[in-house]
């Protein structure tokens, strides 16, 4: 079967990629930029990538698809204009996917079973209604809290109960839910493929119990074994949970205001016969954190949240910033001779998160306290995993343009709050190391910004080289 994946470089895409081409299917999969496609993608025979923006899309899509799944979210890309984008994106697939064989469009979706919802949430029920369509069916999953390595939720819960013993939490705590574990999440979506019980029908999918987000918090610590306290406050509005969320968990602050304003309402699904028709067993909140923990103790993430753009600020495609700019730049460039190539390199693939930047760290965690306080992601998201890096993650306060080993190159992209933009490079050639830090400044202030920090430069970027060299 050939079917079609959007958000390929997703949270949900990235998952179940692995599963369809285990069970033997052809995929094409569409990406706004390649360079973001993981390599251990980019040497399957099965996948075919095209390059495409469902914003502004300039090409076709292959004739002789049989299947789609509509992955595409634009939660947080701003405060204010993600429903419009998600509007526009679900208008131009259509346009494209009833031009091709397609027999099936598979949704996931948002449960809204409340009168009043979110912006979030309306915006998922119209890309909903949007993608009907006379050429094709359509299978919708409704789904609420997905718990699993990597997602949103599971990170956000999981920086609120290891940091805080205790919690003056917002009320809504007590809005009710029902999570869902990510491994339910891609049963449903596999098991929908082509079957015909499930055409132009929606279904509400989600665990076998209804939580408040006080217990969900309170479950996730008897798990991890931590005693916690949560003590709520009415006082605290949709705008300071919000604040709240951003300084206390690894999320930006976008994104944490679209989920602050989900969580004010109730979700909770409606019955079906979904789970006999697919033969699905969805486990509980406890399991499915269990299992999480697994998962992060073999250090095999998959995919996670924070290496999506809406973690960060970085707006532009990523192969715009691949070659390093020239002119009105200023730049620190130092090269070592190495002791030892291949020691060298695996410093240079562990660097950050729990590694840390094995020199000075205290006033990287400095640099990262003080974007954080202007609105910056900080060097809260650490990264994926400890020794794998590839395009498009999330590396504390950078993000992963290139990390090409064959060729002895990783490039970082600034995402802190800056007068200007700023790249991170570090290549080897031979038997030397080469490390460049470029900042294109943004007028005046750009330039006072650089010359003000240029002697912690001297200090930090002399002390990373010197180790990574050793």
């Amino acid at each position: 079967m050939k079917i079609l994946i959007t958000g390929t470089t997703g949270y949900i895409g990235k998952r179940i990629i692995p599963i369809l081409l285990k069970e033997g299917h052809t995929l094409v999969c569409t990406v706004r930029d390649v360079n973001r496609v993981p390599l251990e993608f980019r040497i399957e025979d099965n996948i075919t990538f095209i390059e495409i923006d469902f914003l502004e899309p300039k090409q076709e899509l292959p004739k002789d698809i049989d299947a789609a799944y509509y992955l595409i979210h634009s939660m947080s890309t701003s405060s204010n204009d993600f429903g419009s984008l998600e509007e526009k994106c679900a208008i131009n697939f259509k346009d494209l996917i009833e031009k091709t064989a397609c027999q099936q469009v598979i949704y996931l979706s948002g449960i809204v079973n409340d009168a009043s919802l979110s912006k979030h949430l309306q915006s998922r029920y119209q890309v909903e209604q949007i993608l009907q369509s006379e050429h094709y069916n359509t299978t919708t999953f409704r789904a609420g809290i997905i718990v699993g390595s990597g997602s949103a939720s599971f990170e956000i819960i999981r920086d609120l109960v290891e940091k805080l013993p205790v919690m003056v939490a917002p009320k809504w705590l007590y809005t009710k839910t029902q999570p869902i574990a990510i491994r339910d999440v891609l049963a449903y979506l596999t098991r929908a493929l082509l079957n015909e019980k499930l055409y132009n029908k929606s279904f509400d999918i989600y665990g076998p119990e209804v939580l408040t987000y006080k217990e969900m918090l309170l479950q996730f610590a008897e798990v991890r074994a931590l005693k916690r306290f949560i003590f709520t406050l009415p006082i605290l509005t949709p705008k300071l949970s919000s604040y709240w969320l951003y300084f206390v968990t690894s999320t930006s602050f976008n994104l944490a205001k679209s989920l602050v304003d989900s969580m004010t309402v109730e979700v909770i699904g409606k019955k079906s016969n979904i789970n006999d028709i697919v033969n699905v067993s969805p486990i509980t909140y406890k399991e499915a954190v269990q299992k999480a923990f697994v998962k992060i103790a073999q250090s095999s993430i998959v995919s996670s949240w924070k290496d999506a753009k809406i973690s960060g600020v970085f707006k532009k495609e990523y192969i715009d910033h691949i070659e390093l700019p020239h002119y009105g730049c200023f730049k620190d460039i130092r090269s070592r001779k190495m002791n030892d190539e291949e020691r060298t390199l695996e410093k240079i693939w562990s660097i950050g998160g729990k590694q840390g930047w094995y020199r000075f760290d205290f006033l990287w965690e400095i640099r990262g306290l003080l974007d954080q306080i202007v609105g910056g992601v900080g060097l809260r998201r650490g990264r994926r995993h400890p020794t794998e890096l590839e395009p498009g993650d999330a590396l504390d306060f950078w993000r992963v343009l290139l990390a090409d080993q064959e060729n002895k190159r990783l490039l970082l992209f600034a995402e802190m709050k800056l007068p200007g933009e700023a790249w991170l490079e570090f290549k080897v050639v031979k038997n030397k190391i080469y490390q460049r830090a470029v900042f294109r400044p943004k007028g005046i202030l750009g330039r006072v910004y650089w010359y003000t920090v240029l002697p912690f430069h001297g200090i930090i970027f002399n002390g990373l080289i010197n180790h990574l060299s050793k």
